[in-house]
């Protein structure tokens, strides 16, 4: 029996985020596409007990679940310095830059370390992240350069980015997500828009206020949208009074910018479904998640010209160019554009939905395993 372990800690992430949805869904693929004879094992750092009921509710069919005695922040340290390995021996497969990386023999020993690299945030936008985060990605990168067999990538973009920090050789490979399975459309979806308030019309965007988001920039150009249609914003980092204080500073009224918090998947997926417009104006990308499950959901998009996004949407959306003073004029441009031509906003909704199913869980999981059997 071959086993590939999968260190799945990121599910387990005190902040939702990309990665924690990236690593759930991938695991969960890897598991339904298992070459006969082989199984997935997870590894998570110690956490509660109610996280390790969660892994095993949502990832059915994991052989076994490898428990650290370290905690997440113990663990992170102690990776970053080359100490603690996981039990077991052969494919290791980390959905992150977590992972134990150091000295092993592959050729002799058949073990093998394959990491994944999602940005170059750390090195383009350090002011994204802590002091720490920036230390840690840096040094984990270069360890990754001494010791991964592979290097996982969401797209080319970050591949030609990371050529230019770390020499990976041929080591690197990419393999994208795909729109998130649990952003289903629920039975209950019309009481769930009313609870949210969700008008007829609305904008919608994904993130804080961050300079590297861009929702500063899209605010700022919600000034210049026809009809005064409402921007919603959802996700972590879009709190109430961050979103009051940047809408004041653009001189909006009171409702133009409104704050949705961390949405459940479900109301999530109605949020989608239901706006007009979904923005993306983030300056700096790996991939674009957000954005794939907007196409996903039919709902129209304009984002930026951030390299990763342009390779993402293939044309599927809006693109609008990030430099200079007028990116929030040439924003709300793209949005009025798509407000104002129902022929526009019907053949986005279609071109959207096709962009979307040329990517697959299913496919990610199988290049994984290919890229394993490749070591």
């Amino acid at each position: 029996m071959t086993t590939l372990r999968v260190i799945i800690d990121d599910m387990l992430s005190p902040t939702p985020g990309g990665t924690a949805r990236y690593t759930e869904e991938l695991a969960a693929a890897l598991i339904r596409t298992a070459p006969r004879g082989c199984t997935v094992e997870g590894f998570v750092a110690a956490s509660p007990e109610p996280d390790y009921q969660r892994i095993a509710e949502r990832l059915p069919g994991l052989a076994a679940l490898h428990k650290s005695a370290l905690a997440r922040r113990e663990l992170l340290a102690a990776w970053q310095h080359g100490f603690t390995r996981l039990p077991g021996t052969g494919m290791l497969h980390a959905t992150s830059l977590f992972a134990p990386l150091s000295r092993h023999d592959r050729l002799n020993d058949g073990d093998q370390i394959a990491v994944t690299v999602h940005d170059t945030i750390a090195w383009s936008h350090p002011e994204s992240l802590s002091p720490r985060q920036v230390s840690w990605h840096k040094s984990m990168l270069k360890r990754a350069e001494k010791y991964a067999d592979a290097i996982v990538v969401p797209s080319h973009t970050v591949a030609a980015q990371i050529a230019e920090i770390a020499d990976l050789g041929d080591r690197v490979r990419v393999i994208a997500g795909a729109p998130s399975s649990s952003l289903e459309l629920p039975a209950d979806a019309d009481d769930r828009a009313a609870a949210l308030g969700l008008p007829e019309k609305y904008v919608l965007a994904v993130g804080g206020i961050e300079p590297r988001r861009g929702i500063d920039q899209l605010i700022k150009a919600m000034t210049r949208v026809h009809d005064s249609i409402p921007l919603l914003l959802a996700g972590h980092g879009s709190t109430d009074e961050a979103v009051a204080a940047a809408a004041a500073d653009a001189g909006l009224g009171e409702g133009r910018v409104r704050s949705l918090g961390t949405l459940s998947d479900p109301d999530l997926a109605v949020a989608l479904s239901r706006a007009t417009v979904f923005a993306y104006p983030n300056l700096e990308e790996g991939f674009g998640m957000p954005m794939l499950e907007a196409f996903a959901h039919g709902t129209p998009v304009i984002h930026s010209d951030a390299p990763a996004l342009v390779e993402l949407a293939a044309d599927s959306g809006l693109t609008v160019e990030r430099d200079g003073d007028e990116y929030p004029v040439r924003i709300a441009d793209a949005i009025n554009t798509v407000l104002s031509d129902d022929a526009l906003a019907e053949r986005l909704k279609y071109i959207g939905l096709d962009r979307a199913k040329a990517f697959t869980w299913r496919g990610a999981a199988e290049q994984v395993w290919q890229l394993h059997a490749d070591l």
